[in-house]
């Protein structure tokens, strides 16, 4: 068949869109849905309808991942494709929701062409792929990768709640979760389609990304301690003032995410006691992750994190307690399933260039399991995990037809039913 033909339907994507962006939590700003949510919740019931209507057959596995399967001849392990439905607080219509619509887009030409696959075509919506209140993420991928242990469900959120309890309060169950691994030789790829969340395809021009490495992720906790005292009697060279060493270390992290290529460090929160304007602070606590695609560079990053902090907390005469909570490390993606994708791409006329992700991905414990690849379409402006998170819906359909022709040179089904 002409992959031509198998073009998707831009309005209809755009429809699907729509649909999903009314299950939101309005008390938050953008389109938030978060994991565990109401919204995500009743999102997750539409989509179940959305691929049964495309025509899947749809379960929920033991780790909460919703599944659709479309059956094919019987040729190998199956082929899978899909993202994620959940949101950061304040995230935008397209990060993850791409690959879920963009899959179910895709199944839905499939079958209108009458184009058959060798390989059954999974479509999976993963449980909770965005960090959560529990400072855990990919939670569903997690576990159809078997690298969930006992102690990832004993994360508490902020008022003490446990993970695996407020999973089991939802109908999941923590213990199918650790039996919940698919079997080596179940999937003989995975692809995902995604939105870019960054500027670089946007400012070459480029309608394609074709992604060469997920980044690894490092984070860390650093509690300073200092010593509480009244801000207008405690002179400036008596003061144990927490707030200002973990400011220093602040601006020590930037500096230090500036020194590699496609890596970055950012301290996304912090947290202040007794937080009075009249006291000098006593407690400050500090959230700050290192990303890069180099597992040398992380390992450089964190002990240059180790010892700057230390340094400076011994100056400042502060306690220190640094927490490491390695999130994961880099992961190439597979170089035949780069090439597939570089192939579809050229196939259809289709600009591309290779790069690496910065974002953590499903892929990236997917790619423990089979031959995995990841296809980027471009972010406007590179923002992502905001409200002004956008992407053409023409760049969306570029994306979805070279997800439909890549997974067709994987079956080698390009010749479609009348092969």
């Amino acid at each position: 068949m002409d992959l031509d033909q198998l073009a998707p339907d831009v309005d209809r994507i755009r429809q699907d869109f729509d649909d999903i962006a009314a299950f939101v939590d309005d008390s938050q700003p953008g389109w938030s849905r978060q994991v565990l949510s109401d919204p995500y919740l009743a999102s997750r019931a539409w989509v179940r309808r959305a691929m049964e209507d495309a025509g899947l057959a749809v379960h929920q596995d033991e780790a909460g991942n919703t599944i659709g399967r479309l059956a094919g001849r019987g040729g190998g392990g199956a082929l899978a494709t899909g993202s994620h439905t959940d949101t950061v607080a304040g995230g935008g219509r397209f990060d993850g929701i791409i690959g879920v619509l963009g899959a179910l887009e895709m199944v839905r030409r499939l079958r209108e062409t009458g184009t058959v696959l060798d390989h059954d075509l999974l479509v999976v919506d993963f449980l909770g792929e965005e960090p959560n209140d529990f400072g855990v993420s990919c939670v569903g991928s997690r576990s159809i990768t078997g690298s969930v242990t006992p102690a990832f469900f004993d994360q508490t959120d902020a008022a003490g709640l446990r993970l695996g309890t407020a999973l089991e309060r939802h109908g999941y169950s923590p213990h199918a979760m650790l039996s919940g691994a698919w079997q080596k030789g179940s999937v003989d790829a995975f692809v995902e389609l995604h939105i870019e969340q960054g500027p670089v395809l946007e400012r070459s021009g480029t309608q394609l990304g074709v992604v060469t490495a997920i980044a690894g992720i490092e984070r860390v906790v650093a509690t300073f301690l200092g010593r509480a005292d009244h801000a207008g009697t405690a002179s400036m060279t008596d003061r144990r003032d927490a707030l200002t060493a973990a400011a220093e270390a602040i601006l020590t992290v930037e500096q230090i995410g500036c020194t590699g290529e496609s890596s970055v460090a950012t301290t996304g929160s912090l947290e202040v006691e007794p937080g009075a304007m009249n006291v000098v602070p006593s407690l400050a606590r500090m959230w700050t992750e290192l990303r890069s695609p180099s597992a040398e560079w992380l390992g450089s990053a964190r002990r240059q994190v180790l010892d700057q902090i230390a340094a400076l907390a011994r100056r400042r005469d502060i306690e220190v307690d640094l927490q490491w909570l390695n999130d994961q490390d880099p992961v190439p993606t597979a170089t035949s399933v780069q090439d597939v994708v570089a192939s579809a791409a050229s196939a259809l006329g289709h600009s591309w260039q290779a790069m690496p992700s910065g974002a953590g991905h499903d892929a990236a414990h997917m790619a423990t399991l089979a031959p995995t690849g990841m296809i980027f379409v471009p972010s406007r402006d590179g923002r992502s995990h905001c409200p002004e998170e956008w992407t053409d819906f023409d760049d969306v359909g570029i994306g979805v037809h070279a997800l439909t022709a890549t997974l067709l040179e994987l079956d080698g089904a390009r010749a479609g039913a009348g092969r």
